[in-house]
């Protein structure tokens, strides 16, 4: 049987790995490239940071095509480009989101279950986290936040602290999610990067293929089954592409980080996100902002030893449309705002306790986690997949998730992966 994958994300690789080792014959194609952490530039930048000459975050995606931005109206969207796509630029947090799926009657346990014996996950010891970031932790809790450590697959015997876990780790101590590719790969699965594919090819209601560019050609490439992995935007743009429905529901888990000022905080000498307090559709974890820090024409006039931030991760209203042309229509609802707003008065609250000097001043607003263009609905959990799709597609990644998480969302792409690799093996006995 032929499988074709689309994409090298944590739905994608997960897909890949269960069917290649169930005899699928597969081949992986992502738009990518393979992935580099980013250091060098980084301290050759440095000097530029205050004079605002480094421009806007489009510089970004020129000097570090892994990470893709995706500007709409006042929300810079983030998406890895590469080889392990997201989880490469992830924080290395692993959570069971499930906002949403109990609404529909989806339980993923077994999945997450299964998952979490395949990822090292453990807190980040203590005694490694900054002063300032435990003082923080000790007020969340006197104010009766219940913040609780993180989990993270992040070998602290490899971690060096260096704080650049989005930028991808250079010492190998992040697990992502490149480990289960390589399983695939030594199954026999063959990857191809450089390869973003424009269309799926159906015929009679039954797939065919997908049409591939590599290079300055297109090629077509036959398969009995093709699954879509390319994130909440990539699949959503090859199914429009496609001349199929998706539907304008995208949605984003919205970054916005409060920064504060400590002198010698070093916030940075640690993982970012080390723990997190829960509450109405949103987290607050200690982070420092770098998207900011670089390109927040606020933020320029403190340096980076002594920023010391917490961020608002929020679920947002779920209203994006995504075109056939990659294009992205996405706008921050006045109520999301509010939520925003209500989250930072308690990022304020905790900093301020802990000895945090203001000025106390917003971050970009920034999304990533981006899902929800193909929503499942309870009437497809039988096949976890919408009846729409042609025999032989499927999609297995956030695009299925009908709600926005406010949380990690790794470890739920990968169950929705997971569940949606046995349902086709199921298919196919």
């Amino acid at each position: 049987m032929r499988a074709i994958v689309v994409g090298t994300g944590a739905g994608g690789t997960t897909v890949a790995r269960e069917l290649a080792t169930r005899g699928f014959k597969v081949v992986i194609l992502e738009a990518g490239k393979e992935f580099k952490p980013f250091r060098r530039l980084l301290s050759l930048a440095a000097p530029l940071r205050k004079t605002g000459i480094l421009g806007n975050e489009k510089i970004i995606s020129r000097i570090f095509p892994s990470m893709n931005t995706i500007r709409s109206n006042d929300l810079v969207l983030l998406r890895g480009m590469t080889i392990g796509g997201s989880t490469t630029l992830s924080c290395g947090n692993i959570a069971r989101a499930e906002h949403g799926l109990k609404k529909i009657g989806l339980d993923l346990t077994p999945e997450f279950e299964e998952l979490e014996k395949n990822i090292n996950i453990k807190d980040f010891p203590r005694k490694r986290w900054r002063p300032i970031t435990n003082k923080m932790f000790e007020v969340a809790e006197g104010l009766g936040l219940k913040p609780k450590s993180t989990y993270k697959a992040i070998d602290p015997d490899k971690c060096v602290s260096c704080g650049l876990c989005e930028l991808g780790c250079a010492t190998g101590a992040k697990w992502d999610f490149r480990r289960f590719l390589d399983d695939a790969i030594r199954e026999g699965a063959l990857l191809y990067t450089s390869s973003p594919v424009k269309k799926v090819i159906t015929e009679n209601g039954k797939i065919k293929g997908v049409i591939v560019k590599r290079g300055f050609k297109s090629k077509t490439l036959k398969a009995d089954v093709v699954v879509l992995a390319a994130g909440g935007i990539g699949t959503a743009q090859i199914l429009r592409a496609s001349g199929l429905p998706v539907e304008d529901n995208l949605w984003v888990d919205i970054v916005l980080t409060l920064g504060g000022v400590l002198r010698g905080a070093e916030q940075l000498k640690e993982p970012p996100m080390l723990w997190y307090t829960e509450d109405d559709g949103y987290i607050l974890s200690p982070y420092i902002d770098i998207l900011s820090h670089w390109f927040h024409k606020p933020w320029r006039n403190v340096s980076l030893k002594d920023r010391v931030g917490i961020m608002v991760k929020l679920a947002d209203t779920e209203d994006g449309t995504v075109f056939a042309h990659g294009k992205v229509e996405k706008t921050i609802k006045d109520e999301d705002r509010l939520r925003l707003d209500k989250a930072l008065e308690s990022a304020r609250k905790i900093m301020e306790s802990a000895g945090v000097s203001g000025p106390y001043i917003k971050g970009m607003y920034n999304g990533g986690h981006l899902g929800g263009t193909v929503p499942l609905k309870a009437e497809d959990l039988d096949s976890m997949k919408p009846s729409w799709l042609p025999n032989g597609l499927w999609v297995a990644d956030l695009s299925l998730a009908p709600r926005s998480q406010g949380m990690p969302t790794m470890l739920l792409a990968a169950a929705l992966a997971l569940r949606v690799s046995k349902k086709i093996v199921n298919c196919k006995l």
